[in-house]
């Protein structure tokens, strides 16, 4: 171990949700809730220019690819504005051939040579156009998938990185949000919209040049609407980013409350919920539905005046066109492919109004994605962290000061002594400060006054990876994911062999009943782990803990969930589990702790008692009232 560091008597509350450590709710309790998001209805515009630029640095890794895209869709483009040029030509020539026979020169005829060539070589640009089309779609899906892939990577790493304060006051639904439907609109965005501006914007250009071409006095006609277009574009654009953002915003409030609501389906059905549950999610849905109709409307909106202003256009175009033609300034066939241009030429006008609008909403979804990446994160591990190996187990706790809120303190000066292989037992009513003291001891929380000492060495100059892998934990709650019985065990020590797996599933008298299940030690848990009762659950969490094999236990109230029978198996098992190991063991059933080597007697988020069983009843004092509430009867048997 390495020498004992000075502190600070605070470190900085980087993880300090506004209240004890639960998932926040609105009124009403787990049914009447709704998450608590971090992107509110009624919160001011976000920095769209920002957001812009940190995007386009996320990029930069991809630039290669994308450029070829962009080319690859700037080509295709070249090729159909020099189609309708080229039908110019064959037109102009069977014009010609036709006034020429009508006019019944000699030796007139139509060059359908000429013609036939043209055809070919239409039908060889249009060919170009489509491959190069379709190799821009295969390079950009590429780099779209690449990069969802990486935000995907980046936010479940930064999950593992994030506090454990954040998660208490932010519902899953909403990360789950953010790494679903918003990195989907991102990707979306990047694969279409992408060669959609390119192709219109190389559109434009291109087909401008060719309109100067034919006529200046028809395409200065045309683009006279452009302001308007412009000023309608402006307009729309303003006024829809405020719904698309709130779009994405109360979309995560919605999917909060399914996940939120689907969890505990169980006690919503048990206390009549379901009404205060239709309630909030309507509220969230109606909030949703107002916001994505307002931005659908004006993204719909686009399309029809810009569609509008460009039929205009044409038909200005065809008037003007008809009289140059009449006073002999133009050909047919100009008229012909210019109106052609003309099309052209409002038509990505149209769209880059339309793609206008998506890049609002994805910008909206950038803001979210880059708003968790940047998520305050842990205070980072020492340089030089200390050695752990060898570790006794001998724990200190100094003066300790800790508060969620830093204004309301839980642990006001906590300070006690475990010496190694000792039984501690933690007791105390609701809200004492119980399971925090095992947060700050497993650096879940940093604390804002005194020390916690492994070994004479402060928790914060080990490295947390380390630090936790010390401890083994059997909870209360019991979690297991979807998978086998045996990789549910296995994640104790994931190098462990199958039969170390059934070795600890025996001492944690599981084997039995795993071994009657359909598969055995192969049956697949399914999702919520409803294939199993709550005992069941409990006893795999405690053969996954029997397999960790840590150096410091913490147990709380491990065996509530089981019957009487079991309760005995599994408390002989715990016995030989903890022997020559630092436990912890936060105890509601105060009979299950008798033979504790110290119990720690905690109110108000202060030790006020200590000692053994024994002792603490002979003092008659809060241990002794707790005590006395719970088992009247054997106190007077034991007096």
């Amino acid at each position: 171990m390495s020498a004992k560091k000075n502190r600070p008597d605070t470190t900085p509350a980087s993880t300090t949700p506004t209240a004890e450590p639960q998932r926040q709710r609105g009124p009403g309790g787990p049914m009447g809730g709704g998450p608590m998001g971090m992107m509110g209805g009624g919160e001011k515009a976000r920095d769209f220019k920002g957001s812009f630029r940190k995007l386009l640095r996320f990029l930069k890794p991809y630039w290669f690819p994308i450029v070829v895209g962009l080319i690859l869709s700037a080509g295709s483009t070249v090729f159909a504005i020099i189609g309708p040029d080229v039908m110019r030509k064959a037109t102009n020539k069977l014009v010609e051939g036709v006034v020429a026979k009508m006019s019944g020169e000699v030796g007139a005829a139509i060059d359908f040579d000429y013609i036939a060539g043209i055809m070919l070589t239409l039908i060889a640009l249009y060919l170009a156009g489509s491959i190069l089309m379709s190799l821009q779609g295969l390079v950009l899906s590429g780099v779209s998938a690449k990069i969802g892939f990486r935000l995907r990577r980046e936010m479940a790493e930064k999950i593992g990185r994030m506090p454990l304060g954040y998660f208490d006051r932010t519902t899953h639904g909403e990360v789950q949000s953010r790494i679903t439907n918003d990195i989907d609109t991102v990707g979306n965005t990047l694969n279409q919209s992408l060669s959609q501006i390119i192709s219109s914007i190389a559109t434009v250009i291109g087909v401008l040049i060719m309109m100067l071409g034919i006529s200046v006095v028809m395409t200065l006609t045309s683009i006279a609407v452009l302001p308007i277009s412009a000023a309608l574009v402006m307009v729309i654009v303003k006024k829809s980013q405020k719904y698309f953002r709130d779009q994405q915003a109360f979309l995560g409030h919605v999917n909060g409350h399914v996940e939120e609501m689907y969890g505990g389906h169980a006690v919503m059905k048990a206390f009549n919920g379901e009404e205060r549950s239709i309630g909030t999610f309507e509220a969230s849905n109606r909030k949703l539905y107002e916001s994505a109709w307002k931005s659908q409307f004006l993204t719909g909106i686009m399309m029809p005046l810009m569609g509008f202003i460009g039929n205009l256009s044409y038909v200005v175009v065809c008037i003007v066109g008809g009289l140059l033609a009449i006073g002999g300034s133009l050909l047919i066939g100009d008229i012909l492919a210019f109106i052609q241009y003309v099309r052209s030429f409002n038509q990505p006008i149209a769209q880059l109004g339309s793609i206008s609008s998506v890049l609002q909403q994805t910008m909206a979804a950038a803001e979210r994605v880059f708003a968790f990446l940047e998520e305050e994160e842990e205070p980072s591990d020492e340089d030089k962290p200390a050695s752990i190996e060898r570790c006794a187990g001998t724990v200190d706790f100094e003066h300790v000061r800790f508060g969620y809120d830093p204004e309301k303190v839980i642990l006001k000066d906590f300070t006690a002594e475990i010496q190694p292989g000792m039984k501690v037992a933690i007791v105390g009513p609701t809200g004492a400060g119980k399971t925090t003291l095992v947060k700050l001891l497993m650096r879940f929380y940093d604390i804002q006054g005194g020390a916690i000492r492994i070994d004479g060495t402060d928790i914060r100059d080990f490295r947390r990876e380390e630090l936790r892998g010390l401890f083994g934990m059997v909870l209360q709650d019991t979690w297991l994911f979807n998978g086998t019985i045996r990789e549910n065990i296995r994640y104790g020590r994931p190098a462990a062999t199958d039969a170390e797996v059934e070795a600890a599933a025996h001492a944690a008298h599981a084997d039995h009943f795993i071994r009657t299940q359909p598969g055995g030690y192969d049956l697949v848990i399914n999702e919520e782990a409803s294939n199993l009762s709550s005992g069941q659950k409990q006893l795999l969490t405690i053969a996954r803990a029997v397999l960790a094999d840590p150096t410091i236990l913490i147990l709380d109230e491990a065996t509530s969930s089981v019957d009487t029978r079991t309760e005995v198996l599994i408390q002989r098992a715990m016995l030989s589990l903890m022997k020559d190991r630092t436990s912890f063991v936060i105890a509601h059933r105060l009979s299950t702790i008798r033979d504790a080597d110290h119990i720690l007697v905690m109110k108000d988020g202060d030790i006020v008692e200590q000692g053994t069983h024994e002792t603490l009843l002979a003092d008659r004092g809060f241990y002794y009232d707790m005590y006395s509430s719970q088992f009247e009867t054997g106190l007077e048997e034991s007096a």
